[in-house]
């Protein structure tokens, strides 16, 4: 199956497909080439302008506050990413030899930059309803489930929330590294010394959040 099958897209301009599928690695190498960096911008115009419409004209009861707390997950790093596996985009993605010796490919960073710069790409090729509808078919149920549920609390909260019952709290060490134009962050979370959860991210926020989820799932699964 190919991409365009995944997708569910046929691009007139496939040329457009290619460039959104180039990391930034590839025209550090090679100077003649271009990467997907401009689609990715144009990308994440057109992904936050989608969602909005569709929540606006679905979710009618939805206050303003609740609105902007459902788009704002749905179109959050990891949720991109999520999207961005759901349907093997990484396995698409053009890196170099080096970048995916570091494990580019699976970077949640690179696969929600592809993503959005293919969504980027289906609008310049035919405009923002398909686009719209290309948006809407790969996010599938996660929309009405975000929408059901949008005063849910950020997995820091929560995680704060489950151990102070029992007294305790949540200790992060967060380290960076990398150039400054692509710094990583990673950060473990310990409570009483043990080890909980660790996470990722291009920002201290990202990596945190992610150690908290981790966390409060082995947390369920030890209560079980």
């Amino acid at each position: 199956m190919t991409l365009e099958d995944q997708l569910g897209y046929t691009f007139s301009d496939p040329q457009l497909l290619q460039l959104s599928l180039t990391h930034r690695s590839i025209s550090s190498e090679d100077g003649t080439r271009h990467d997907n960096e401009r689609l990715e911008f144009l990308g994440d115009a057109v992904l936050q302008l989608a969602i909005t419409g569709h929540l606006y004209n679905t979710y009618t009861d939805l206050p303003e506050g609740n609105l902007a707390k459902v788009r704002a997950g749905l179109v959050s790093r990891p949720v991109l990413a999520d999207v961005a596996r759901s349907f093997g985009l990484s396995d698409h993605i053009e890196l170099t030899v080096a970048e995916e010796r570091t494990g580019g490919r699976d970077k949640d960073s690179i696969m929600a930059d592809a993503l959005e710069a293919v969504i980027g790409a289906v609008y310049l090729d035919s405009g923002l309803e398909s686009a719209t509808d290309l948006v809407l078919r790969l996010w599938g149920s996660r929309i009405g489930e975000r929408a059901e549920r949008p005063g849910l609390k950020d997995y820091k909260t929560r995680l704060q929330e489950v151990l102070a019952r029992d007294g305790k709290r949540p200790e992060y060490l967060t380290d960076g590294s990398g150039p400054d134009h692509e710094r990583t962050f990673v950060a473990n979370v310990e409570v009483d010394g043990m080890a909980l959860g660790s996470g990722s991210g291009r920002s201290k926020k990202e990596a945190e959040q992610g150690a908290a989820e981790q966390a409060l799932e082995r947390l369920i699964a030890d209560s079980r």
